[in-house]
């Protein structure tokens, strides 16, 4: 049986480990949108920015980048300034996650849009509607649907990446058992973890399985 402090413990990590995932499908998904409408852009400057971004944060770790903004960044400062200062854990996780998430959030998102018929842009065109406003009030609005299973996939692969951050000191729920089955020598304590991780995918499963089956219903 769990103790009282095993329990808050155990809440707490599973706490860090939402708010992780939470927060960069957020941002992941506002930046996103921004870096798809870039990889779509025919200005080369902005479509070569958004291609190089996506390039490097899906062709390297999720765990060298984590590295990266909480080892290498005050590192680099403290050799061009000679000052030192350290990078909150918890902050180093919500940005490394987010721009993670934006680099795979935009592909999808641009894939997303690129379903739609091309043929509706050009009549919005000639309403005389700008691209801008055919894309926020057009476009962009139909592709809700085939964004929703996306999101949830790449919301469950957050929670479960989440245990990365235990590299960095953080107390997420992992690295919260498992420090509890080592100083205990009990296997049971990955049980509960796998639990908790099981149940919140569940959640996150059947909450955009509704979702995409209420969206669905203006396609018919």
């Amino acid at each position: 049986m769990l103790t009282e402090i095993q329990l808050w413990a155990i809440l707490n990590g599973t706490i860090v480990t939402i708010e992780i995932a939470l927060v960069a499908i957020v941002f992941g998904a506002i930046f996103g949108v921004i870096v798809a409408l870039g990889r779509l852009s025919k200005n080369k400057v902005a479509n070569g920015l958004s291609w190089f971004y996506i390039w490097f944060f899906r062709g390297t770790p999720l765990l060298l980048q984590l590295f990266i903004i909480y080892y290498a960044i005050p590192i680099i400062y403290l050799d061009a300034t000679g000052i030192t200062f350290e990078v909150n854990p918890m902050i180093a996780a919500f940005v490394a996650f987010s721009l993670n998430a934006t680099a795979y959030l935009a592909e999808i998102i641009r894939a997303a849009i690129e379903s739609i018929d091309g043929g509706q842009m050009e009549a919005a065109k000639a309403l005389g509607m700008s691209y801008r406003q055919a894309m926020t009030k057009i476009i962009i609005p139909q592709t809700y649907k085939r964004l929703v299973a996306p999101l949830g996939n790449e919301l469950i692969m957050l929670l479960k990446d989440t245990s990365l951050v235990s590299t960095i000191a953080l107390f997420d729920l992992l690295r919260t058992t498992k420090t509890m089955a080592s100083a205990t020598g009990s296997w049971i304590y990955y049980i509960y973890a796998a639990a908790i991780y099981l149940f919140l995918t569940t959640i996150i499963q059947v909450v955009f399985d509704m979702m995409e089956k209420k969206l669905g219903i203006y396609e018919r």
